[in-house]
């Protein structure tokens, strides 16, 4: 069965390496379109960032799921706007790295850790792992200290940074499986896995896959996200009558 599922790079600019990596690992029946903002900030390291994108993201997402998609990825591991994503939308599914990374890491290894690019996202992550009901899995969180566009500039240096961190957290902390906690840290996990000798987990890649899985469990046999508790959909005649974002969307 064909699976249509789009992935949102949510910031202003298209990443062609991400996009030719995201297309090579799709299943043959998967149709997979790429988006980006076209506007706004060329990274999410910071709140102010992801906040600043936020409404044009919650439409591009409706828009998504009234053009037949049957799931999208907002393609940050912080995964925002991912539950007001889920709340706005009637039959979409919508995924995050951030989540799928943390599910697949704790099914590969009894503990992980995250590699992340500063550690101002720390205590975001650290949220989304006690509400995922993971806290008690994290061996460490290691910070590189990079930014985020400047991870594709020096891959070697990037490369060795990663290795650092990561050989700190498999011998001290303990870690069975390696998260690279950033989209922006594509195309290092095969060397790193090499070297390493245990799981890591790109986020880009684990998305996609995630995403796959769940659009079939979907068509299967009918699960996807509730509707009756935290994603529940506010009701249609507000929106259009507030004028809120994108109410165009919900005609």
């Amino acid at each position: 069965m064909e699976k249509k599922i789009l992935y949102i790079n949510p910031v202003r600019d298209d990443d062609p390496q991400e996009m030719a990596i995201l297309t090579r690992v799709v299943d043959a029946q998967t149709q997979l379109k790429y988006r980006s903002l076209g506007t706004g900030p060329e990274h999410l390291q910071y709140k102010i960032y992801r906040a600043a994108i936020l409404m044009q993201l919650l439409a591009m997402i409706k828009q998504a799921e009234n053009e037949g998609f049957d799931a999208v990825i907002v393609g940050c591991f912080l995964d925002p706007g991912l539950e007001e994503g889920r709340e706005i939308t009637e039959n979409i599914l919508v995924v995050g790295p951030g989540e799928a990374s943390i599910h697949i890491a704790a099914t590969l290894g009894n503990s992980f850790s995250v590699l992340v690019t500063h550690g101002n996202c720390i205590p975001e992550m650290e949220a989304h792992l006690r509400n995922a009901g993971l806290w008690n899995r994290l061996a460490s969180f290691k910070s590189a200290e990079i930014g985020v566009l400047e991870l594709q500039q020096d891959r070697q240096a990037t490369l060795r940074r990663f290795r650092e961190m990561a050989e700190e957290a498999i011998e001290n902390d303990r870690a069975e499986v390696i998260i690279l906690g950033c989209t922006g840290a594509h195309g290092f996990y095969k060397r790193l896995q090499q070297d390493l000798g245990v799981p890591v987990i790109d986020p880009g890649i684990a998305a996609v896959k995630y995403t796959e899985f769940l659009v079939e469990i979907k068509n299967r046999f009918g699960w996807a996200h509730s509707k009756v508790g935290a994603y529940k959909t506010p009701p249609r005649e507000e929106i259009l009558r507030w004028q809120l974002g994108a109410a165009e969307l919900w005609q």
